[in-house]
């Protein structure tokens, strides 16, 4: 067990997301504005926007957002879903419910921070390394090896940040059937699903596969909406899901009615949301694609097979931290380095940066990119 640390992304954030003149590292999907959301809403969803009463809500949260939730799902009903203020929340709380001292997580890397180091705060906690030579595969019988006797929690991410990593279906198939087999949590964090760029691979929900795992989401990421800040986790462990709602509690207690409104409005224009994100992430991958084939000495580039996040390896003499650190100063571009996602658990790569492919309009963060990079070759 070890005290949350500093997280690291969010300090990284904090000095440079709002100052920084190009954002070329953003995790969330093109967002939309509140009249392009509302254009959206049905009839009866308009009806609650407008008649809306700003008082206490359900800590299980809207019964109509929850339905909403549900449908997104194969097996799972209304009253398995539970919302939270963003995926965080639910990470944070998940883990508290699940772990204890005595316990024992497996976790695989390089993942979101939280992933880890809330694990770590509460128990034992071992990694398994995405292969990056294997195009960062996961070794099934790694996660077996890993598992102890006292594993009580097994966490992974799938399309996975920051990487942009998809797995097989029958490797997540695998891995729930592994982890029932032991009466092991499958947590599964799939705030990118919807987003791949074949839509064929799309992975099933964990809560589909098995009544332990949890499946957790938000309106963050693929949905391109973090300003509502609405999460949720899905579980068809009804008294995991009871267990969890007493924790709720002790933080948030209940989720703003707004955001609740209008998270259920893009839960049911999902689809047309999520077709148009995709469409900006097809447009921009080749374009991302030719700026990079100008610097194949410096950048080892590939697309993501899903989300909107990417993970090229930087190669150059001076460094990715050095890289990123002069490219913000002096080009205002903002990447994010490789110790961010750097493990306790395990080694990763110290030589990758993470790069965003699903905003509109990536040209003028790339003009400034490529003019400065071009810059340092000639001044060499």
């Amino acid at each position: 067990m070890s005290p949350l640390p500093d997280f690291r992304l969010e300090t990284y954030f904090s000095r440079w997301e709002f100052s920084a003149r190009h954002h070329l590292t953003a995790s969330d999907a093109q967002t939309m504005t509140m009249a392009e959301l509302l254009d959206l809403a049905d009839d009866a969803d308009r009806h609650a926007w407008e008649t809306l009463s700003l008082g206490y809500t359900e800590t299980f949260g809207d019964p109509a957002l929850r339905q909403a939730i549900a449908g997104t799902y194969r097996t799972a009903e209304a009253a398995d879903v539970i919302c939270f203020a963003g995926a965080e929340e639910g990470l944070y709380l998940a883990m508290q419910v699940l772990l204890g001292p005595d316990d024992h997580a497996v976790v695989i890397t390089p993942n979101y921070q939280a992933a880890e180091t809330v694990p770590r705060s509460l128990c034992a906690v071992s990694g398994v390394a995405l292969d990056p030579g294997r195009d960062w595969a996961l070794d099934l019988d790694e996660v077996a090896a890993a598992i102890r006797p006292n594993t009580r929690v097994v966490s992974v991410n799938f399309p996975n940040n920051p990487t942009g990593k998809v797995i097989a279906v029958e490797e997540l198939t695998r891995l729930a059937e592994l982890c029932d087999e032991r009466e092991i949590h499958l947590f599964s964090d799939e705030v990118y699903r919807g987003l791949e760029r074949d839509p064929s691979r799309t992975l099933p929900p964990a809560a589909d596969l098995s009544e332990r795992a949890l499946s957790l989401n938000v309106t963050s990421k693929s949905l391109g909406l973090p300003g509502l800040r609405i999460g949720w986790l899905t579980c068809r462990d009804r008294k995991l899901r009871s267990r969890l709602e007493r924790a709720k509690h002790y933080t948030t207690i209940c989720n703003s009615a707004p955001s609740e409104i209008l998270a259920r409005i893009a839960i049911k224009a999902r689809t047309r949301i999520l077709a148009r994100n995709r469409a900006i992430i097809a447009a921009n991958v080749p374009v991302f694609d030719a700026f990079f084939a100008e610097f194949p000495d410096l950048v080892d580039w590939r697309g993501p097979d899903g989300g909107c996040v990417a993970y090229p390896r930087y190669r150059g003499a001076d460094g990715v931290e050095a890289f990123c650190t002069d490219l913000v100063e002096e080009a205002g571009v903002l990447l994010l380095p490789a110790s961010i996602y750097r493990s306790e658990l395990t080694d990763t790569p110290a030589d990758h940066f993470r790069i965003g492919v699903g905003r509109l309009d990536p040209e003028p963060a790339l003009d400034a990119f490529g003019t400065w990079l071009r810059g340092r070759r000639g001044g060499r």
